[in-house]
């Protein structure tokens, strides 16, 4: 068991060096664009308080995305998109 697991561990390492060096085959990558979650919190027009209450988002979290000391990601990175095109109909969805 634990030779299968070191042998899957080496692979994947050897792939990584591989594409660091550009010698990597069938290796896609996947580049995210930082997101200015404080321009999107602005345009709703709310409060670090009151966005991190309405949206369920700590305002811890909050404040370290405004600062750009971390990005959101995965479902709150969607949520935030959602909230940038339209923040009325999501508003309208979660105050029932």
């Amino acid at each position: 068991m634990m030779s299968r697991i070191a042998d899957s561990i080496r692979r994947g390492l050897e792939q990584a060096a591989a594409h660091a060096e550009g010698r990597g085959k069938g290796v896609r990558t996947h580049r995210v664009e930082p997101m200015d979650v404080k321009a999107i919190r602005e345009k709703v027009g709310l409060t670090q308080e009151q966005f991190s209450a309405r949206f369920g988002i700590s305002l811890g979290t909050l404040r370290h995305w405004e600062r750009g000391d971390r990005q959101p990601h995965g479902t709150a990175r969607v949520l935030l998109t959602v909230i940038s095109k339209s923040p009325k109909a999501v508003l309208r969805a979660i105050e029932g």
